[in-house]
């Protein structure tokens, strides 16, 4: 089994697996999943449950469920007993904010190297 953390299908800018990502790579239905994951109705963030999934921290507990994709290796191999996983992290596609924070940043590299080459 591959994790695949890409910006398709469920994972958000900082490679966090939302419950659609999480069934898709454990091959199992949207309900396994929330049976999986370590949550309680009234609590935000419960202690951490090495026989469960346990999701990143949270506001409330209406908040997303997100998974850190190493999380879901974990709970694959230790607890589904899956005995191949592995972890492949992919660069996310550029949107426009990308772009424009390289380009910002290839001027500012830029006039440091000017100011640099002045003094």
């Amino acid at each position: 089994m591959a994790l695949t953390d890409s910006p398709l299908g469920g994972t958000t800018a900082s490679g966090l697996m939302d419950v659609d990502a999480v069934q898709s790579v454990l091959n199992r239905s949207r309900a396994s999943v929330y049976r999986y994951a370590n949550t309680t109705p009234n609590e935000a963030n419960p202690p951490y449950d090495p026989k469960k999934l346990n999701a990143e921290l949270r506001s409330s507990p209406q908040d997303v469920l997100l998974f850190h994709p190493n999380e879901v290796a974990r709970f694959a191999k230790e607890v589904l007993r899956i005995k191949q996983v592995t972890i492949e992290v992919q660069e996310p596609r550029s949107d426009a904010t990308q772009e424009l924070l390289q380009a910002i940043l290839a001027e500012l590299q830029g006039i440091h190297q000017a100011l640099k080459a002045r003094s």
